[in-house]
């Protein structure tokens, strides 16, 4: 037996989890948090199924009265099976924006996504793989990549499960904005589960003196809370920023809170009165600058698929 086969059996009888990837590193925290869904004014998303298997569907969202946005409508579109995922979308300005995900098999993806925009410096090409080991992850990236004199932006990272709760990873930043000039920077990472999976606490050191971490835990079947901390300790800058959420999952609904260390108080409430309507309503109060923002949306889904296509039960014949 060769010394990388006796390794790899050594790591397997270890029975070391996956990681995950780095990209996901906090993802359980901004799931709680509302930093990806709070929003102010009005909107609303309409979408439509045509097709349960493939997934095929269409979104229509409308947004307007912001206090940071201009008005805006997006059309997008949404097609998917076992092994492609394909997202596209395109707003009243004509901006386009799309996205391919091609799994080659359970544990290797390779990823494209692009935006496309008649603004000068809104142009942008991604192109990515990753491949989720048995206990590790690795994923490399180029952001706007010339052939001709390899400029651009190249990110790799490698998570790595140490233990069956700590896992340590590294990633690396090698920038090109022109043939003579380059710049690399190496952040680290740690992330610590608990044997129940029930908390989770990660931390990320940057460049420059930067350090961000996080911690989540589940209260209860319903109830999730999580703190992230980012400290900034530069030469020419010293800056920390706390937040601190929590998320309540009902039957019918979902609320969030949130409250962080620059005075902003902010909740988002997601009422789902049937399956496919849905009304939202968000506010934000900055005590410190005397502001206050109000959001509310709805979502409707409708579908010309029939009960037994979407895997619902079959509706009882009635007779007169």
């Amino acid at each position: 037996m060769t010394v990388y086969n006796r390794f790899s059996k050594w790591r397997s009888d270890l029975g070391l989890p996956n990681p995950g990837s780095v990209e996901n590193l906090q993802k359980e925290v901004k799931s709680t948090h509302l930093t990806n869904y709070i929003f102010d004014g009005a909107r609303a998303d309409l979408t439509k199924s045509l097709s349960a298997n493939p997934v095929f569907q269409v979104t229509h969202s409308f947004a307007l009265a912001s206090q940071t946005a201009s008005p805006s409508y997006n059309f997008g579109a949404v097609f998917a099976n076992q092994n492609v995922f394909l997202q596209g979308g395109v707003d009243h300005e004509g901006s386009v924006n799309a996205r391919l995900n091609q799994g080659w098999t359970a544990n290797s993806v390779t990823k494209a996504q692009g935006q496309f925009s008649f603004q000068a410096g809104h142009n942008m090409i991604q192109l990515e793989h990753d491949y989720q080991g048995q206990d590790f992850s690795a994923n490399v990236k180029a952001v706007n990549p010339s052939p001709a004199d390899f400029t651009g932006i190249y990110i790799g990272s490698y998570f790595q499960s140490l233990t069956k709760n700590l896992a340590l990873g590294v990633e690396t930043l090698y920038q090109r904005p022109t043939p003579d000039m380059t710049e690399t920077m190496t952040s680290y990472l740690a992330k610590w589960t608990s044997t129940d999976k029930s908390w989770i606490a990660t931390a990320q050191l940057q460049p420059a003196g930067i350090l961000q971490a996080t911690y989540w835990q589940k209260l209860g079947e319903k109830v999730d809370v999580a703190a992230d901390l980012q400290l900034i300790a530069a030469p020419t800058r010293r800056d920390a920023v706390a937040t601190l959420g929590a998320k309540w999952d009902l039957r019918m609904s979902t609320f969030r809170a949130q409250v962080d260390s620059t005075g902003k108080v902010s909740a988002l409430l997601e009422q789902r009165f049937a399956p496919t309507f849905a009304f939202l309503i968000g506010g934000e109060i900055d005590h410190f600058k005397n502001a206050a923002k109000v959001g509310l949306g709805v979502m409707i889904e409708s579908s010309t698929l029939t009960p037994e296509e979407m895997g619902l039960p079959p509706q009882p014949a009635y007779q007169l």
